[in-house]
């Protein structure tokens, strides 16, 4: 008997939300709270990149994920075990040694994150038809920054907050324990909304199993255009990569080290309300946009939303301005560009890279490339911030950008996609 469908304003809005928070809470909030809590800025930009090596390792399990059960099993599996990670991350964080067993609990929730986040995206991609991924991408992109609008900038004003009137510890030990709770309550509630994603392709036996992953491998790089592909999904985000570790380690350094001198509470403000908003407008303008133009045509003009934004922190960090609206306003303008923007690196591997046979395992190799190439440089930032000082770092950050401009202009497209989708 044929699922009965529901509506995807009942669960992408949500799904992406519970996709968004945890990746948001391990790349960006970890960075806030260790530096409140006096860690070097090379060690938390090393360390807070290191364990976000599970989105790059998709492909491990995309496959897997293609052979058993429902994509809905997985998502409620994982969202619930993030959300218990979470409260044993509450509990090591009151160790002696509480950097070192943080750090392991966000790279197990990076884990079970990367596992949720592929079953995730194979819902969406196997429930919606071409024309309705591309009119709820926005959407999807919107509240996936729900997540950190959330974690990022209610959450960090509430431990900024609490910082002052109860100490640094107990501060973030609330407010991680409520990022573990709203997991838990997603996970109860997709229990009845969330479609199930299509059945596996069940296999009875290791030798299958095997014989699907190596199918799965070898379909994945005999697509048309693979090798472009894979250099478009390392160097679009080349120059992000550098930026969002330093951003708000910048935000939060004493205005002599060359910083804005920002405490986590204005910090919670700054990100709190419109920034997050600014993205949600571009996310779902260049979402109808590209729709009517079509991606090829599009493909330039979202690299340019995306990275040339990011000259706003090269202007903050070389005049060092005191007012909070202009740098509020300088953030806002960064954030409706990136979320203008990074629709074109989704749609990219949903239509060009995740077409064919298995599409969620496709679409999982198609992220995990993503991710190193933004992982990489994430690792480095911290060494190359305090070699060159915030100043020169983004400004090298604007000529990062460059790589992503070249292959945006020429990586060719696969036919199949050429057609026009309607908004």
């Amino acid at each position: 008997m044929a699922e009965k469908k529901i509506n995807p304003a009942f669960w992408v809005p949500t799904l992406y939300t519970a996709e968004g928070l945890p990746f948001v809470v391990v790349n960006v909030v970890s960075v806030l709270m260790y530096k409140s809590l006096g860690i070097s800025d090379a060690k938390i930009a090393f360390f807070t990149s290191l364990v976000t090596i599970p989105w790059a390792l998709k492909p491990l399990w995309g496959p897997i994920l293609e052979m058993f059960r429902t994509k809905k099993d997985f998502v409620l599996a994982t969202q619930f075990l993030g959300g218990i990670s979470f409260g044993l991350l509450v509990l090591a964080l009151q160790l002696p040694s509480y950097f070192e067993w943080t750090i392991i609990f966000f790279g197990i929730i990076a884990l079970n994150s990367a596992i949720h986040d592929t079953a995730a995206d194979g819902v969406y991609i196997n429930v919606l038809d071409s024309v309705e991924q591309a009119k709820y991408v926005g959407w999807q992109g919107a509240f996936y920054n729900v997540g950190k609008i959330l974690s990022q900038g209610a959450f960090v004003l509430v431990a900024g907050i609490l910082e002052k009137s109860i100490g640094v510890k107990p501060a973030w030990t609330i407010v991680m324990g409520s990022f573990g709770a709203i997991l838990i309550l997603m996970s109860i509630y997709h229990l009845k909304f969330l479609p199930s994603g299509g059945k596996s392709q069940n296999v009875g036996s290791f030798k299958e199993a095997s014989s699907k992953f190596l199918d799965v491998v070898k379909t994945f790089f005999q697509k048309k255009y693979i090798l472009w592909g894979i250099a478009f999904l390392i160097f679009y985000r080349f120059a992000e990569g550098q930026a969002v570790k330093i951003v708000p380690l910048f935000m939060r350094a004493a205005r002599v080290h060359g910083g804005l001198g920002l405490s986590t509470e204005e910090i919670g403000i700054l990100y709190g309300i419109f920034p997050p908003l600014a993205f949600v407008v571009g996310s779902i303008l260049a979402g109808y946009y590209t729709a009517n133009k079509g991606l090829r045509k599009s493909l330039i003009i979202l690299c340019a939303f995306f990275n040339i934004p990011f000259a706003v922190y090269t202007y903050l960090a070389i005049f060092q301005p005191t007012s909070f609206i202009l740098i509020s306003v300088s953030v806002v303008f960064e954030y409706f560009g990136y979320g203008f923007g990074f629709i074109g690196l989704t749609l990219y591997m949903m239509q060009q890279i995740a077409p064919g046979k298995y599409k969620m395992a496709h679409y999982a190799f198609a992220t995990s490339l993503m991710q190193f190439g933004f992982m990489l440089p994430s690792m480095l930032s911290g060494f190359i911030s305090d070699f060159l000082g915030y100043k020169h770092f983004f400004i090298w950050v604007m000529i990062a950008t460059i790589p992503s401009f070249l292959i945006s202009w020429l990586v060719p497209f696969r036919e199949i996609e050429e057609e026009k989708i309607s908004a």
